[in-house]
């Protein structure tokens, strides 16, 4: 690094050092300036914490210099939104370490922002999302990441996440830099196949991402022990606590946390289900936590939401529970809710759980005018667009939505009203509560694209939906004997080991596993969910209680 002058320190001649942003036991990051491009970047500037000890250990100083420079190749290789750019690499005689120039990604880490409280459910999928599609990237090149963790995912100002810090990277044919036997990685981040020895794989790096996600929603590790030793047993033997204010993300945290590789869900079954747990239709908008303790499992989840499936006993068989938590999720259930060889990063404790901010609910064009107890439009108006302001609908017949939807003629009345929104009586997806009802109907505008119809209080309103995640498979409503219903509720309250339900809702759409029609009913209370699936006609193909 060169001087030009006290406040003025320059490296590479050209990198004037701004303002130090963090450090650990491999280097220090800096804010600084590219004087010769006139903007601001961040340099990494990977030393040893112990200059004298560096000095007696010429390998180790030569393998944090490969380390440095594999990181560089790691990130050049990525050309990817969600992973940080790397723009230069200072590494000439004059300088006695390497340093790395990257964007400099303005809105903190998400570890500052956990600092504040925890995610809701929404903005944690959304999140998780984001950094899922890095390491795809990053999987497809043959990188695993190894160190997914709050400290090293970067946030945008409109809180776009950005995988950082790949200086632990597996790179795909390189050579180990690694001593058989050491372990790196951060403690409570580690996937259990990896402490075991293993030199684990893509399910790795989402068993680590699953855990960021994990205290991103619950606000505290569930693992972290008071030492490094005792962190690492328990992530290796201990089950998983249930997970408290996940809602309808709990059954993919224990899916995806699974000890097992083989059990968790892959990177295509965790997309979709991030993204469902991301847009599923909201009943009540969000309500930031209490900045008190995290709640005891008898208070109510202080999103507002129904609660998804949680956590089941250890007891429970290692297949079931994992394949259930996922078809409990991915299905759709709509809520919306260091010495020696060890190498472990210390950076970061376990974030508070102070009050969080809460997203603002998406607003849509309201399509007026179409009652929920009136049949289609006899005059056979066109369905309305996907896109533009509001659309007037069918006149409304006299009488009002009736008390319950959740009944045979409640559900024919739903069905009737969306006949002019969904063509060929066809939904990708369509949840009825006892008050209001949501679909999702395809549209002209792509084979996968659909508009959210909403139908409360005998009106009908419509916004545009997004992407269907996966096949996209649509089903006929036709198809369905609604008069199975009663006897289908019935049978759930009678096997879901759900006695008191606050919520019951349900499910219409394709089987996840077969893409075969499939109804879904769901019953919830403060302690969790179970949910019964039968064929269009009422017969019975899986059911989940709570706790199963």
């Amino acid at each position: 690094m060169n001087t030009a002058g006290a406040e003025r320190r320059l490296v590479d001649g050209r990198f004037e050092l701004l303002q130090q942003l963090g450090g650990g036991g491999m280097g220090l990051v800096w804010r600084a300036r590219d004087n010769a491009l006139h903007r601001e970047v961040v340099l990494k500037e990977v030393r040893p914490a112990d200059p004298a000890m560096a000095a007696a250990d010429p390998d180790g100083e030569r393998e944090l210099r490969e380390r440095v420079l594999r990181e560089a190749r790691a990130l050049a290789r990525l050309q990817h939104p969600n992973v940080v750019v790397i723009h230069h690499i200072v590494d000439s005689p004059e300088h006695p370490h390497p340093w790395l120039v990257m964007e400099l990604v303005s809105g903190g880490s998400l570890a500052d922002r956990l600092a504040y409280g925890p995610l809701g459910v929404p903005e944690a999928a959304r999140l998780g999302r984001g950094v899922l599609s890095a390491l795809r990237a990053a999987h497809a090149a043959g990188i695993q990441h190894r160190d997914v963790k709050p400290g090293n995912v970067l946030l945008r100002p409109d809180g776009t996440p950005v995988l950082a810090d790949f200086g632990i990277a597996a790179v795909q044919d390189a050579t180990a830099l690694t001593a058989t036997g050491a372990l790196i990685g951060s403690p409570g981040y580690i996937a259990p196949e990896r402490i075991r020895g293993q030199e684990g794989g893509p399910s790795s790096d989402l068993w680590s991402l699953g855990m960021m996600l994990y205290v991103a929603v619950e606000g505290s590790h569930p693992l972290r022990r008071a030492s490094t030793l005792a962190t690492l047993a328990a992530v290796l033997d201990e089950p998983l606590p249930p997970p408290v204010r996940a809602g309808r993300l709990g059954p993919l945290l224990v899916a995806l946390l699974d000890k097992d590789p083989a059990l968790r869900p892959d990177a295509e079954q965790l997309d979709r289900a991030l993204a469902e747990a991301e847009y599923g239709p909201r009943t009540l908008p969000l309500t930031p936590p209490a900045p008190a303790a995290r709640p005891a499992p008898q208070d109510r989840i202080p999103t507002g939401f129904p609660v998804s499936p949680t956590a089941v006993p250890p007891s429970a068989p290692a297949v079931r529970r994992s394949r259930a938590a996922i078809a409990a999720v991915a299905a759709g259930a709509v809520v919306f809710a260091g010495a020696g060889a060890l190498y472990l990063s210390r950076s970061g404790g376990d974030p508070g759980t102070g009050g969080a901010k809460a997203p603002s609910a998406a607003t849509g064009a309201a399509v007026t005018g179409a009652a929920v107890s009136g049949p289609a439009n006899p005059s056979g108006a066109s369905s309305p667009s996907s896109a533009g302001p509001a659309v007037s609908a069918p006149p409304p017949a006299a009488s009002t939505a009736p008390a319950n939807l959740l009944t045979p003629e409640g559900v024919r009345r739903t069905v009737a009203a969306l006949q002019p929104y969904a063509p060929g009586n066809k939904v990708f997806e369509l949840t009825v509560y006892p008050e209001y009802a949501i679909a999702e109907v395809p549209t002209s505008a792509g084979p996968k694209l659909y508009d959210r119809i909403t139908i409360r209080a005998g009106k009908v309103t419509k916004e545009a939906g997004g992407e269907v995640i996966g096949d996209g498979k649509a089903v006929d409503l036709g198809q369905y004997d609604w008069d199975a219903l009663p006897g289908l509720l019935q049978r759930a309250q009678a096997t879901l080991n759900v006695p008191q339900p606050t919520t019951r809702y349900l499910l219409v759409d394709a089987d996840m596993f077969d893409d075969s029609p499939a109804l879904k009913v769901y019953l919830a209370d403060d302690y969790g969910t179970g949910y019964l699936e039968t064929d269009p006609k009422g017969t019975t193909k899986r059911s989940y209680p709570r706790g199963s």
